[in-house]
């Protein structure tokens, strides 16, 4: 059987605020060194998947020079190999991507090209180690039209899944695309999807103003179970949906435990990335790390506890980072302070700032459903001044520099933006 791959990368990710101003979802680092597209991709290898298309849309720049060739992955390959799929407007039937479906409809030229009997649709964006062969062995032997790869979720989070009902034998029987009322089960679809290749695209020609077809989830598979064969493959091992603030912070600390959820090293199921030439870490005698993970080219002479720290951070002497996410090549300035923060690339902190240390729990005012639980975000080449003092639940957007923060004191759950200071 040949089999292609086609990884949704699209996504805008804004949930994730400042992290995703400048760069799609999937390209957003993770776990120091990696992006999070770098799971999935190394999902497809390590099962044996060499033909793989990654559809992108949302700012794509920064995952296209992730990916490249696709040398790291091993995807460099004449025959198969990686292909970077961008949306463009020409006919009727071509314009920007409207949702999964018409993703992939949009490209079923490609599929046809691969001659694969095959297609596994992924999302680009899920922090997992899975084995696409034990899923593909379900599919055949049950000579499915659809498999879906599925778990269990708390009956809470029910309202962020698909949500299905399956037999005996696990053929999905109902199927329900977040449901509103929590009485559907609690059976959630992954965004993981096996389908028949002649089914997929015999289905998703069906599209028209009256049964259209535009994402899987919403209008394919509920369509299909009255009349094809959908299956659901259980998934029992680690998967997260990194889509929010506080999802994002959580599952990245998660891996400084003494025995994380997700071994990152696994020499078995290696996670691949695009690594760049770095010195090793440097701890001077004054530094002092604590349950964290530090990446090549760090320079740690201040303090470091449960905090992850991306290539090329530079930590102060005098400077304390906790409970903290920093990424690629930022600067803490001496005596700063960071707590439960999450900065991102190219920043500068001045000295002696004191950031999520202290202030009170309100919500962010511009994004109270985005940053709530105390968590602040700061965006890429930011410079935040000497001395200032900064609350939680703050949002500052990237490029945003020393003049565009008024005077005194950040109270908590503002924003502050590279154009007009505290936004009202």
């Amino acid at each position: 059987m040949r089999v292609v791959a086609m990884i949704m990368a699209g996504g805008a990710g804004t949930r994730l605020t400042a992290l995703s101003d400048n760069r799609a979802k999937p390209a957003v680092p993770f776990a120091g060194k990696f992006r999070i597209i770098d799971f999935t991709l190394s999902n497809c290898v390590n099962s044996g998947i060499f033909d793989v298309a990654i559809l992108t849309q949302y700012k794509p720049h920064s995952l296209n020079d992730h990916i490249g060739i696709g040398k790291p992955w091993d995807l460099d390959r004449q025959h198969g190999g990686v292909h970077l799929l961008h949306p463009y407007q020409g006919t009727a039937q071509e314009d920007w991507y409207s949702g999964t479906a018409n993703a992939i409809a949009q490209n079923i030229d490609f599929i046809r090209r691969s001659q694969a009997d095959t297609v596994l649709i992924l999302s680009g964006d899920h922090i997992y180690a899975m084995d696409y062969r034990k899923m593909l062995d379900f599919h055949y032997r049950s000579q499915a039209d659809l498999t879906l790869a599925v778990r269990n979720v708390p009956l809470e989070e029910t309202d962020r899944f698909g949500i299905m009902t399956v037999d005996d034998d696990m053929q999905v029987r109902d199927f329900h695309e977040k449901p509103k009322n929590r009485d559907k089960g609690t059976l959630a679809s992954m965004g993981v999807y096996i389908f028949k290749t002649e089914t997929l695209i015999a289905r998703l020609q069906e599209d028209s103003p009256e049964t259209p077809r535009i994402d899987f989830g919403g209008d394919v598979i509920p369509s299909m179970i009255p009349r094809d064969k959908v299956m659901a493959f259980l998934f029992d091992g680690y998967w997260v949906d990194v889509g929010t603030v506080q999802s994002y912070w959580e599952t990245n600390l998660e891996l400084t435990n003494p025995m994380p959820p997700l071994n990152l090293y696994d020499s078995d199921w290696v996670i691949h990335t695009r690594s760049q030439e770095r010195p090793p870490v440097k701890i001077d005698p004054q530094g002092r790390v604590k349950q964290s993970l530090l990446s090549n080219g760090c320079v740690i002479r201040g303090s470091v506890e449960h905090s992850i720290l991306s290539p090329g951070v530079y930590v102060s002497p005098g400077a304390i980072i906790r409970d903290s996410i920093i990424l690629n090549d930022t600067w803490i300035g001496p005596g700063a302070i960071i707590e439960k923060t999450i900065i991102d690339t190219d920043v500068v902190v001045g000295g002696g700032a004191l950031i999520g240390a202290e202030g009170d729990d309100t919500p962010n005012r511009n994004m109270p459903e985005k940053l709530n639980t105390g968590i602040n975000v700061i965006g890429q080449e930011s410079v935040i001044p000497m001395g200032k003092r900064i609350g939680k639940n703050v949002l500052i957007s990237a490029n945003t520099t020393e003049n565009d923060f008024p005077d005194g004191d950040i109270p908590s759950g503002e924003t502050i933006s590279p154009t007009n200071g505290r936004e009202k």
